[in-house]
């Protein structure tokens, strides 16, 4: 019995690491822009696994930039760079963060579930710790690097408000006092509100960004399961995004029905928030894309009744078609499992015009997709508020020719020079991206 058991828990590992389940029937370009391809759900049994496993960048090598552009490693030799922020002196903190402990995850899945994450990169212990680069003369090479901020809990978003530093844990917001041009911050901080974590912990990630006066502070947080399996009770505060009174350390939910929203950034000609969102798995490779849109105070967007708009899930039990009827439908479909996650609006000089006000995002890529979807960091761009156009790959390569993942970017921003960074959390490193 106990040799049997082996045997088929085995096996299970073997299709989860070397591939199973559906192809896919559609281009995966077919599933970006406002109007995305949404076919039937592929019902099949098996689901779909596609994991590149992850090996790092060989000596000398680097992502592939588009026609007009150029990359170049800033920063290597980091521990799992997942966010980056750019303070106003110019310093780029990196948050070096990991999945934290999960006492739920025991057992044949949770061990199942370890050796996927170790096979997509992920799954290490968590440095806890934010980094400070400072390239003073803006050459693209850090003079000074620091550990900023140690002693952490998976930290993520970072949003510096006046002389407050905010950084998303993931399971709490807190704060500290800031002196501009310091190297490092000691001390525990300030815990301003709880953050919705707990056992399960599913999408562990909290991003963070302020509004402009500094008033409110607006925190994503993904759902607690793929299409609410664990139950509504352990998605309380979660598929949405919070907003929080830093004075009164209140939170309420401002926008709801996102089933891992991750990028936050406000649009700089309408002045409206927008996300990055990675939707639900397993009904097929097709299906369904990821998605970035503009977020309305109040507003549902489908999670898990329904996706991009009104589409009805039934998997989830018991239906809601009173939910369904509010879903709002989604401004910009991004590619099915393509794991859009960084999101920046360019306000920079550095590069062409036509860059400016359009958003950079850096797609983290499948590992249940056939082919695989992302993997690369792409531009979408943007006039008087609203995407204009089709998506344009700026920086791809991160895939050899082997199927190994050599990186896997993670969020972006905009340096104090207008170059676009990109972290890369399989890389260990940050690429920083210029005109050619």
């Amino acid at each position: 019995m106990q040799r049997h058991y082996a045997c088929l828990l085995a096996a299970s590992l073997m299709l989860i690491l070397t591939g199973c389940g559906d192809t896919a029937n559609l281009p995966v370009q077919s599933g970006y822009g406002p109007d995305p391809a949404l076919p039937e759900p592929n019902k099949s049994l098996i689901p779909t696994v596609n994991i590149a496993k992850a090996t790092g960048w060989p000596a000398g090598a680097k992502p592939q930039a588009a026609p007009g552009f150029r990359v170049e490693a800033f920063a290597r030799n980091l521990d799992h760079p997942r966010w980056l922020h750019v303070l106003p002196n110019g310093d780029v903190l990196v948050a070096e963060s990991d999945a934290p402990p999960k006492p739920e995850s025991g057992g044949i899945r949770g061990w199942i579930m370890k050796k996927v994450m170790a096979r997509a990169g992920s799954g290490g212990d968590s440095a806890n710790r934010i980094t400070l680069l400072r390239d003073k003369d803006g050459d693209g090479t850090p003079e000074q690097r620091t550990v900023f901020l140690e002693g952490l809990n998976s930290p993520f978003g970072m949003a510096l408000v006046g002389d407050q530093l905010y950084v998303a844990n993931t399971d709490a917001l807190v704060r500290f006092t800031y002196e501009e041009g310091a190297t490092r911050i000691e001390g525990a901080g300030e815990k301003v509100v709880g953050l919705p974590a707990g056992p399960i912990n599913h999408h562990w990630t909290k991003n963070v960004v302020a509004n402009q006066d500094g008033s409110r502070l607006y925190v994503t947080s993904g759902s607690n399961s793929n299409i609410a399996e664990n139950g509504m009770e352990a998605e309380k505060n979660r598929a949405a995004i919070l907003e929080v009174n830093p004075q009164n350390k209140t939170l309420r939910l401002f926008a709801s029905g996102f089933r891992n929203p991750n990028g936050l950034a406000w649009q700089p000609d309408s002045g409206e928030l927008w996300t990055t969102v990675n939707e639900r798995d397993l009904i097929g490779s097709d299906l369904v894309p990821d998605y970035m849109t503009s977020v309305q105070d109040g507003g549902f967007y489908g999670w898990p009744y329904s996706y991009f708009g009104q589409h009805v899930d039934p998997r989830v039990k018991p239906p809601r078609p009173d939910m369904v009827a509010k879903a709002l439908v989604p401004d910009y479909a991004l590619g099915a499992h393509t794991a859009s996650l960084g999101l920046v609006f360019y306000e920079g000089s550095l590069l062409p015009k036509r860059y400016l006000h359009g958003a950079f995002i850096g797609q983290h890529g499948s590992w249940n997709r056939k082919p695989r979807s992302g993997y690369k960091v792409v531009f979408v761009p943007f006039k008087q508020g609203r995407p204009s156009g089709e998506t344009e790959d700026i920086l791809t390569g991160f895939v050899n020719d082997s199927e190994e993942a050599m990186g896997r970017p993670v969020g972006v921003a905009v340096d104090i020079t207008g170059a676009v960074l990109v972290a890369d959390d399989v890389g260990d490193t940050v690429w920083r991206v210029t005109g050619d």
